[in-house]
């Protein structure tokens, strides 16, 4: 299966995971030219993923990459006394999948790259959704509809695409196999600027890389048990 081919020039929102950022080396690699956007929401881990993504572009550093937009849009005041916010009892590895969903966030980082975009003539906005992603907000249907409301309000159409919506982790791995990795960003309570080894994220981080029968090279504060 190939991913879905986009235009020369994307947004991406890039949230230095590797899901999105896979997506990214993806997009060089077919030749496209991409425009990467990072929201700043103020949550408890966006110091070390800001890191990450600025890391992430460096290592990726091409002709057709250009700068990062930085756009800000704290959630404090919705989420307030929220783990994300705290960063207290954030969701172990033990944890469903419904236990790290954020309300709204998809819509809220969506929207002020989406303008962005039409407000700067670029016709389309990528995310790396995958097919497994369990959310209402990652569904074909929700992105539908807020295109077309996006749509519906502007001059200029956007579209939002996601290449990577009929794929699951095994195969976006197997795309990021040659990609540094490690350089990726995916806790949701570091420490020290290092995955806490603890929470829902690592232990998905980690899952992701046995998926392919890669080592993991990612440092952890706390040592993962599934790790040798």
């Amino acid at each position: 299966m190939t991913v879905q081919r986009v235009a020369s020039t994307t947004g991406l929102l890039l949230s230095g995971g590797l899901d999105s950022s896979i997506l990214l080396g993806t997009l060089l690699n077919e030749g496209c030219r991409v425009r990467p956007f990072y929201v700043r929401t103020q949550l408890a881990w966006e110091p070390a993923e800001l890191r990450a993504v600025r890391r992430w572009l460096e290592a990726l550093s091409s002709p057709r990459l250009d700068p990062l937009v930085l756009l800000d849009l704290p959630l404090a005041d919705l989420y307030q006394d929220h783990w994300s916010v705290t960063g207290r009892n954030t969701p172990d590895g033990a944890s469903p999948d419904d236990a790290v969903y954020l309300p709204g966030r998809n819509s809220l980082l969506l929207i002020k790259a989406a303008l962005w975009c039409q407000l700067h003539g670029i016709e389309q906005l990528a995310l790396g959704v995958l097919e497994s992603n369990p959310f209402a907000d990652a569904t074909a249907a929700f992105f539908d509809h807020f295109e077309s409301a996006l749509n519906c309000g502007s001059v200029r159409r956007l579209r939002i695409v996601r290449p990577f919506a009929r794929l699951g982790k095994r195969q976006v791995m197997e795309r990021g196999r040659d990609l540094p990795l490690g350089l990726t960003f995916s806790c949701i309570a570091p420490v020290g600027g290092l995955h806490c080894g603890q929470c829902n994220k690592c232990a998905e981080r980690n899952a992701a890389f046995r998926l392919i029968d890669a080592e993991d090279p990612t440092e952890y504060a706390v040592p993962l048990m599934t790790q040798s």
